[in-house]
């Protein structure tokens, strides 16, 4: 019997979600951003933040800046236990299609060197190692590797986007 992954809605964050993406922060982050945080870039023009719900509770989030004609994606973050079931793709793919629909060409992140599967994750989307910040994480002093991925409006980058949202199936 054929099965489809698993499905949630993503929607624009609310200032209502702000405390359930503050659960999910603590549990995902060594070094949590404060509530605070949330509600400021809410407020700010250039940035684009998301949730991703199952039966109306945030099970992940996403966030990006677009300035210019580049996407800085700021944060990505499932709930443990919900992870490994295509909400990080939808998250991403989310963002980066409302970054391509603000005029971005290419985007950029930071992701921790030991942070294997998300960088797998953003290697499937076109991410590239293009520099490491060293200690930039201060918790730990663990290193940052920025990714960047390019041309992101063209035709090509849209298809992949569609591919990787496509439903797995499995017997």
């Amino acid at each position: 019997m054929a099965t489809v992954t698993h499905s949630v809605v993503i929607e624009p964050m609310a200032e209502a979600d702000i405390h359930e993406v503050s659960i999910i922060e603590h549990l995902c982050y060594s070094v949590p951003w404060h509530k605070s945080a949330y509600e400021t870039e809410l407020h700010n023009r250039s940035a684009y933040y998301v949730v991703a719900r199952e039966n109306r509770a945030v099970v992940g989030y996403g966030g990006m800046w677009v300035v210019m004609d580049e996407c800085h994606l700021t944060t990505l973050a499932v709930l443990p236990d919900m992870r490994r079931r295509g909400i990080g793709r939808q998250l991403l793919s989310t963002l980066l299609r409302e970054s391509i629909r603000r005029g971005a060409c290419r985007a950029t992140l930071e992701v921790r060197e030991m942070n294997t599967s998300a960088q797998r994750l953003y290697h499937a989307y076109g991410f590239r190692e293009q520099a490491v910040r060293r200690s930039y994480y201060t918790d730990n002093q663990e290193n940052a590797l920025v990714m960047w991925a390019e041309d992101i409006h063209s035709p090509e980058y849209s298809q992949l986007l569609h591919a990787l949202l496509l439903p797995v199936y499995s017997e």
